[in-house]
């Protein structure tokens, strides 16, 4: 969408465009009222402004969005399809497969949500990795680490989805 777009939707319109980039509504909030933006840099610089820190909270209900890294998102959604489509140039063997599996698995049961990772950008075998070493963080360095993910994918998406 244009951004000349974006500043003239009514606030529940531009609401709903912004809500697949992450799913808190105080960073849509933030970004809805903010309006106009004068160019992609703006808008993303201010979004990066509003974001921290997200709390506990709102990154759970960003979560529940997210598919398991190595797994498709189902349904129609633009953000399962945002989601599909990140996920995409991932490369995933069956061993591979297991692995990621097995690390979502193990992440799962020490954090109680699901593991996530900017996929983007990374290969499988980083994002193995990545997983890995991220269950030896504690809780509050885990969260930090999460809501910098949840800012990365959010800005990323937000960039694919305007233009000036």
């Amino acid at each position: 969408m244009r951004l000349d777009v974006f500043n003239q939707l009514p606030p529940a319109q531009a609401a709903q465009f912004l809500r697949p980039c992450v799913d808190i509504d105080r960073w849509i909030d933030a970004l809805v009222s903010a309006r106009p933006f004068t160019s992609v840099e703006a808008v993303c610089d201010f979004a990066l402004q509003c974001h921290a820190p997200f709390s506990g909270e709102e990154i759970a209900a960003a979560l529940a969005h997210h598919p398991r890294i190595g797994e498709q998102a189902q349904g129609s959604s633009k953000e399962a399809g945002l989601s599909r489509s990140e996920q995409a140039g991932l490369e995933i063997d069956d061993q591979l497969a297991r692995d990621l599996m097995e690390a979502n698995r193990a992440y799962e049961q020490r954090f109680n949500r699901v593991f996530l990772i900017r996929a983007a950008g990374r290969s499988s075998e980083q994002i193995l990795a990545e997983c890995q070493r991220r269950l030896a963080n504690d809780e509050l360095t885990e969260l930090l680490e999460v809501a910098e993910q949840l800012r990365q994918i959010a800005l990323l998406r937000l960039k694919n989805s305007v233009e000036d």
